[in-house]
């Protein structure tokens, strides 16, 4: 059994090329949860685990299962891929500051209007619209 991931691919010119579609849109969804549940690896579960996830754990641990971090290629242009990033990047800043702060903190409001921000530009330069509001 190989230990490598498979790469997560994100193509942010779909839009242009016509492949935006249902099928498209539930991966690219499922990409980005990926990312943000590796750029959260380390934080502390806020739910207990569930039965399963206790299993998947370890069954992992026994098996001395390396902690692989995903390989991910981004197909755009520069500045898709930077308004992808951004945008990537404000959604885990205020998930951090809600966790930390609560939803109705001024620091909350603000990271969220930077949120807002990337996404509008994410969406404007790609056309294809965030999956997570």
């Amino acid at each position: 059994m190989s230990t490598d991931l498979q790469p997560i691919i994100i193509n942010l010119n779909a839009n242009r090329e016509g492949l935006v579609t249902e099928s498209f849109l539930q991966g690219f969804g499922q990409a980005i949860k990926n990312l943000l549940g590796y750029m959260f690896q380390e934080a502390p579960p806020t739910f207990k685990p569930t039965t399963s996830q206790k299993a998947h754990m370890a069954v992992a641990e026994s098996e001395g299962a390396p902690s692989l971090s995903p390989r991910a290629k981004i197909v755009g242009t520069p500045s898709q891929v930077a308004a992808f990033g951004n945008a990537l990047s404000k959604e885990k800043k205020y998930m951090d500051t809600f966790l930390k702060y609560g939803l109705n903190d001024p620091h909350s409001f603000k990271s969220r209007s930077e949120l807002d921000h990337a996404v509008t530009n994410f969406e404007k330069e790609t056309g294809i619209k965030w999956p997570l509001k």
